[in-house]
This record gives structure tokens, sequence and C-alpha cells, in this order.
């Protein structure tokens, strides 16, 4: 059994050393995989997902967990198992315009993880969809378009995506419907020019 805890908030990350704390594949992974389940998973349980050992995934664990990013859970009943869950739902990577120059290159660094862990994504869909079914074939999709916006337009817009999602979010779909999947989406706004 699980202990109850209330939605927690987005939590906004300025301190260069957890950044380069997360911006590591596995860390990240175990993250995101965190934070979909509420009553958290195991570094067994996590390390089949990242393709590390038990042990290797502890030692993540353990750092994230320095870093208030994870916390340990309540056991499921064997009190040797050690449940780890995320302590926020969602993060927000920001160095702030005046950040140092150390700050901002550790920005960079898990902007960059977060982008190859994306494009990863993408190259492993590719290759895959030939053999998906034709419904999840035919739904795959990757769209760039180049708009013109005001600052206050673009503010406008990525919250409307944001809402758009929101009933979405694996960590919040207690009952979803037959035949769905986890689907990572990214939503990418930059000035270009």
């Amino acid at each position: 059994m699980t202990e109850a805890r209330p939605e927690r908030q987005q939590v906004t990350i300025s301190d260069p050393q957890v950044m380069r704390a997360l911006a590591h594949p596995a860390r990240l992974a175990i993250m995101e995989h965190l934070a979909s389940l509420p009553a958290g998973a195991t570094a067994t349980e996590c390390a089949e997902l990242v393709g590390l050992s038990p042990s290797a995934t502890s030692y993540h664990l353990r750092a994230l967990a320095k870093f208030g990013l994870v916390e340990q859970a309540p056991s499921r009943g064997d009190a040797r198992e050690r449940v780890w869950r995320s302590f926020s739902p969602s993060y927000y990577v920001e160095a702030g315009q005046a950040a140092d120059s150390e700050a901002r290159a550790a920005e960079r660094a898990l902007v960059e993880a977060h982008i190859a862990r994306d494009a990863q994504r993408t190259r492993d869909w590719l290759r895959r969809a030939p053999e998906e079914s034709p419904e999840w074939y035919a739904v795959g999709s990757f769209s760039d378009s180049v708009l013109l916006l005001t600052a206050e337009e673009l503010g406008a817009l990525n919250e409307a995506v944001q809402g758009l999602l929101a009933p979405y979010r694996r960590r919040l779909r207690s009952d979803p419907p037959a035949g769905a999947r986890t689907v990572a989406v990214q939503w990418r706004a930059a000035p270009i020019d």
C-alpha cells in the first residue's frame, strides 16, 4: 500500500550542481519513469528501464536523492525492498538571464542531454515504424512550423499547448482506455532570427 500524498507542484532547478547531476541519460530516464509512477519503483525496476545493473541504478538514485529530486517511498510490504519516488512530478530548469558562466554551461548540458534523448526516441520510432500497426503508423507525427509571434503570443501559445497535453500526462491517467501507449511529445519554441 502506498502512502497518499498531494500532487506536488513543478520545481524550478537553478543550481548548476543539480543541473549537472541530471545531465546523465540514465538519470533523465529514471526521473521521467519515477515522475510517471505515483507509487514509485525500485532500483531493480528502474535498472530494467535504463539498461544498467541494479547497483549502478542505486548509485544514480542516491545521487538524485542527494539533490532532493527523488526520495524513498513507503515499502510495498517487503521491508527489504527500497522504493523510490520522484519528489516532484515535473521540473523546470532555468539558470536565469543573470546567471554566471558555470550555471549557463550546466543548463546547456542538461538541455542538450534532453535533446539527445528526444532525438534518439525519434530515431527509434523511425526504425520500428514500418512494423507498427497501420493505426499507430498513421498517427506518429513530426511537424516543423515557423511562426511569427510576439513574446506575449509565444507565452500564450506555450500555455495553450501545455493545457492540451495536461489531461494525457501518464502520471495523471489512473484508468487509461484500452490500447493506450506511452507517447513522447516534445514541444520546442525558440526564436530563430
